[in-house]
């Protein structure tokens, strides 16, 4: 799928994209952080069929949502996404792990191993998105982390698994 992008002057970005099933979907950005969305008709796409605008909180709750990372079907709690060489890892921290009851930035993944921690879903559900160096990891967190394969592999290892330390 292409993404067409436009500069709005004074208004904010503009993309365009056609689905594989030839919907066209536009996404108005605009500078105060309100986001639109128009659904075109695949046989018309001059013809707007719905729009829906979003505030700033709003929107970026709906790309955690329909980025997976609000919720993950059971079917791809294993799977990885690469890009080029950028993977990202969903892996549950497991009983005795090294990083139980440490914070982000006591682990210091991002400078140790160059993985960036994207989000920690707890136990409870309760989605820590874009977490900070406070934020502390416990027992059956999930952690969503992002890196090249050898880098994840070693923090996974190393602090997320019971075999670490």
């Amino acid at each position: 799928m292409n993404v067409r992008e436009i500069e709005l002057p004074g208004i904010g970005r503009k993309f365009e994209m056609i689905t594989r099933s030839n919907e066209k979907i536009v996404i108005v950005v605009h500078d105060d952080g309100r986001r639109e969305i128009y659904h075109f008709d695949e046989h018309d796409h001059d013809e707007s069929i719905s729009s829906v605008t979003f505030n700033d909180s709003e929107a970026r709750q709906i790309s955690a949502i329909i980025g997976g990372i609000v919720y993950k079907p059971r079917a791809l709690e294993t799977v990885e996404m690469a890009f080029d060489d950028l993977v990202i890892e969903w892996f549950k921290v497991e009983n005795n792990a090294a990083a139980i009851n440490k914070s982000i930035g006591e682990i210091d993944v991002r400078n140790k191993y160059g993985v960036t921690v994207i989000a920690i879903i707890k136990k409870n559900l309760k989605k820590i998105l874009n977490p900070g160096p406070q934020a502390m990891i416990e027992p059956g967190d999930t952690i969503v982390i992002c890196g090249e394969r050898s880098e994840l592999k070693a923090v996974i290892k190393e602090l997320l698994s019971s075999g670490g330390e």
